[in-house]
């Protein structure tokens, strides 16, 4: 595979594809990662803190697909857990909840979903997480 930033989930013998770009399958898995009960956020790069001060959401932040020599995807998933909870056992929860999110929306397969936890959120740090992914500046907003 030439091109590493899109697959071709179905092609035809006169030429017509289907190919999704990476980053959709990250957005996919990203949203999944966080509909999973335990997981408290997910971790954002330089491209989520831009976005951010710009006021868009990063949904595919804390993922990252990648595609292998073999055309097989890999996906490595960046997430905060709520204090607490049982690890492996969210963790678990995670990988196979985004196998299932990814069959069921595109017919693909993972080989492997690694998951990697960044940080633990504790109860009493839980409003204070979810806020820090609100826009950098919100006072400015008001005074225009």
């Amino acid at each position: 595979m030439a091109d590493n930033s899109t697959i071709v989930l179905s092609g035809s013998e006169d030429g017509d594809q289907i190919k999704i770009d990476l980053r959709v399958l990250e957005v996919i898995l990203g949203i999944s990662a966080q509909k999973v009960d335990g997981v408290a956020g997910m971790r954002g790069g330089l491209k989520s803190g831009f976005n951010r001060v710009f006021g868009r959401e990063d949904r595919g932040k804390g993922v990252d697909v990648s595609v292998d020599e073999d055309s097989q995807l890999t996906a490595d998933v960046y997430v905060y857990l709520k204090y607490g909870v049982n690890v492996p056992a969210v963790a678990g929860k995670v990988q196979a909840a985004l196998q299932q999110q990814l069959t069921q929306m595109t017919d693909m397969n993972l080989k492997s979903i690694n998951v990697h936890v960044v940080g633990l959120v504790f109860p009493e740090d839980e409003e204070n997480f979810e806020e820090a992914s609100q826009p950098l500046f919100p006072d400015q907003e008001e005074d225009k």
